[in-house]
């Protein structure tokens, strides 16, 4: 519910803006997300495709808004990186983080056996573009792996996830132009389509924790005390 009226104001708000608005944003978002921890609650990637779509009517120029994201999130993954590096396990007596303590051992395990793979394959999921950096930097992975990795996710990821956007909203549009009943049709099919999908990954999830507990009983315990 949050997400929904978070996307149906950010998308209200940016189309009545300038466009230097529309970047600092998007900026701000993309960077604060794993910077600050705001992915939690705030995924990053909602204010990419929402300004994809504003691209998509020529109020930005889709270019600069792709190499925008991907500068944003570079630099705010390895801001992350650094709060991790310097507060070490401080950082996992935040809020919004204590209340997952057993995905954040689940994170740091994959961690451990993955290294900068786990980070690039982080960047796509919006729990662990969030603590990812910041648990890249407690376990004292050297910098130049992680920037590696968390570079090249962060330009897949911004790239597509703008493209994703412009070309939904240019479709969006067209099928509006000629048939509005059935641009209607589309959106709320894929609304649905979210919805559903947000419905089963929390369920996976939950199961995957369950999961995760049942085989790490030991560690599981410890953390309960």
């Amino acid at each position: 519910m949050l997400i929904a009226s978070f996307t149906s104001s950010l998308t209200d708000q940016l189309r009545h803006v300038s466009s230097g608005w529309v970047y600092l944003i998007v900026a701000l978002l993309v960077f604060g997300e794993a910077a600050l921890f705001i992915g939690f609650v705030l995924p990053g990637e909602t204010a990419v495709i929402v300004a994809g779509v504003i691209a998509s009517q020529g109020k930005i120029n889709i270019v600069a808004l792709c190499a925008l994201v991907v500068v944003a999130a570079i630099a705010g993954d390895s801001v992350g990186y650094l709060v991790g590096h310097r507060y070490g396990e401080r950082i996992l007596t935040f809020p919004l983080i204590r209340k997952r303590d057993v995905a954040i051992e689940r994170a740091l395990e994959g961690l451990r056996q993955r290294g900068p793979i786990y980070v690039f394959i982080g960047r796509f999921t919006a729990f662990l573009r969030a603590v990812m950096p910041g648990l890249a930097g407690m376990s004292k992975m050297h910098y130049r792996r992680f920037f590696v990795a968390n570079a090249a996710g962060g330009l897949l990821w911004g790239i597509a996830y703008a493209l994703l956007g412009y070309f939904a909203g240019g479709a969006l549009s067209k099928i509006e132009h000629y048939a509005s009943w059935a641009g209607i049709s589309l959106l709320v099919i894929v609304i649905a389509a979210l919805v559903v999908l947000h419905f089963r990954r929390k369920r996976r999830d939950a199961a995957s924790d369950a999961a995760w507990v049942q085989t790490h009983p030991t560690e599981s315990a410890q953390d309960g005390e």
